[in-house]
């Protein structure tokens, strides 16, 4: 029998969705809400660029063509990279374009029946003979809502769009006790490259926020007004954003994206001997931090401008908060254009500007700019129409998102989510979550019982915990790829080991190359 599965957004993870789905010969349709494909690559800012290589960036069997000689391409390149793959195993025709999923019900078993289940979906099946999902969806054009009764959803809507995160204020002290205007990143993203730059000119502009978006904009706020009207950057931690790939001459994969790397850290569900060995190499662990740090360090001056983070490297890697900094940043503040504000407490609004906990004048703007991130917990809740299914989607608040290898919720049967978990590159995870996805849904293997896949749960949750400290709550697995993707290697019937001799085993590093084929190739 024909399986259909709707796939909600049509960004990376989506269109991987979809060709992956195809090649088992089930019929996905896919509901996008813009007009568009590529997810966060339509809407981003002028000055962003790719972040990882792109030789760990790309389609296992759709590499980048040769004309793109960049090691990092911008947002135009990689947005027609996207597009070309789309083109090429020819998926636009399985997507419905300004289609909005307004929500998801299960129809089959009770909810009372399901509590009792101890196999995900009762059977441990992907699919079942009871139970269907009812996609309820708008089309924006016509207003139109329509319902589709589906056999399998995967969930691709991302964790960087669409809902933003507000800082909470004081009452009066809010963007309504503001003669300027305030907005989200968000907003800025969605105008293009000259409105943007139109927007801000002559502006007296503050970018709330510390991570690579917000530095893209104070850019873009820099290369507008010059030191005539510096941008203040106003930020509340410092985190290891680096100038490139290759500390002192050495390419990082070669310290975090391989075996080896991943000896020096305790894993979850490792053995004795492999915690063993950890703990033995933490000196190890702790010098390869130090070794990127003081390089970022000589290379930006982070010590002359007050932004030495007080974590290690190692930290934020595995929270998946690491970045690289965009090119002559560091000048623009030596001269002025940019300039660096703490707020290592609360911060409201007044008339004139921004208030400072702790400071007793406001930082005067005229334009206040939130790159304060997204909630994509609230966005993956919200589309649930059980309340059961949204309390069990995004799990206790003190806890990663509790997916059973990132990809399923054990308690919630017929349904997969891809693309919230972070890695150093999205797309790459994306597409060994994908195949591990497909393979499940093809009956090559069955996943535990829910008791042991929420016992998996734990043991990552507690590894975020403490390598990721005051950010574990971030999913991401940016510090264990390999390790990780044994896991799915295995469950799948694959060879974890995808290189020839035991030195490349360890020392190589592991990119999407790698997977492209269940044999070692």
């Amino acid at each position: 029998m024909d399986k259909q599965v709707a796939i909600v957004g049509a960004g990376i993870s989506g269109l991987l969705a979809c060709k992956y789905t195809l090649s088992k010969g089930f019929s996905p349709i896919v509901f996008e809400s813009t007009s568009t494909i590529g997810g966060v690559w339509t809407r981003t800012v002028e000055t962003t660029r790719l972040q990882t290589p792109k030789a760990f960036y790309q389609f296992s069997d759709f590499p980048w063509p040769s004309s793109v000689k960049e090691d990092h391409p911008n947002q135009n390149q990689v947005l027609e990279y996207i597009q070309s793959y789309a083109r090429h195993f020819d998926l636009l025709k399985h997507i419905k374009f300004n289609t909005n999923v307004c929500g998801i019900e299960y129809e089959g078993p009770s909810e009372e029946e399901m509590q009792s289940w101890s196999l995900w979906g009762g059977t441990g099946e992907a699919f079942s003979s009871e139970g269907k999902w009812k996609v309820i969806v708008e089309e924006k054009q016509s207003l139109s809502t329509k319902t589709y009764l589906v056999d399998f959803v995967i969930l691709c809507i991302g964790r960087f769009s669409d809902v933003p995160n507000i800082p909470e204020f004081a009452p009066n002290n809010g963007p309504e006790a503001f003669h300027g205007k305030v907005i989200h990143s968000m907003e800025y993203a969605d105008m293009d490259y000259e409105s943007a730059s139109k927007f801000v000119t002559g502006k007296q502009v503050t970018v709330v926020g510390s991570q690579k978006f917000a530095m893209d904009i104070a850019m873009e706020c820099s290369n507008a007004n010059g030191i005539e009207n510096p941008c203040t950057l106003l930020y509340r931690t410092e985190h290891w954003n680096i100038p490139d790939f290759f500390p002192w001459g050495v390419p990082l994969p070669l310290l975090y994206l391989n075996r080896f790397s991943e000896l020096l850290v305790h894993k979850p569900g490792e053995g004795f001997l492999l915690s063993l060995l950890a703990t033995l190499l933490s000196p190890l662990r702790w010098a390869f931090s130090k070794f990127v740090e003081t390089y970022a360090n000589n290379k930006l001056g982070l010590y002359k401008y007050g932004m030495v983070p007080k974590q290690t490297f190692l930290q934020d890697m595995s929270s998946s908060l690491v970045a690289l900094v965009p090119e002559k940043f560091y000048d623009r503040v030596q001269e002025g254009s940019i300039i660096l504000k703490k707020s290592p407490r609360n911060f409201g609004f007044c008339e004139e500007g921004i208030l400072v906990e702790g400071e007793v004048s406001p930082l005067k703007t005229d334009l206040a700019i939130l790159a304060t991130g997204f909630t994509g917990e609230k966005k993956l809740e919200d589309i649930f129409v059980s309340p059961t299914f949204q309390n069990y989607i995004t799990g206790p608040p003190e806890a990663i998102l509790p997916l059973y290898r990132h990809c399923i919720n054990g308690r919630i049967p017929q349904l997969a989510v891809i693309g919230f978990s972070e890695s150093i590159s999205n797309l790459y995870t994306s597409e060994m979550r994908c195949k591990w996805v497909i393979e499940l849904l093809g009956g090559t293997f069955k996943v535990p019982s829910i008791k042991e896949m929420e016992k998996d749960v734990k043991k990552w949750d507690e590894y975020a915990r403490r390598y990721g400290g005051e950010y574990y709550r971030r999913s991401s697995i940016s510090a264990l790829h390999v390790w990780y993707n044994d896991q799915l290697c295995k469950d799948m019937g694959w060879n974890p080991k995808r290189k020839k001799g035991l030195l490349a085993e360890l020392f190589e590093p592991y990119g999407p190359m790698d997977y492209v084929s269940p044999l070692n190739s």
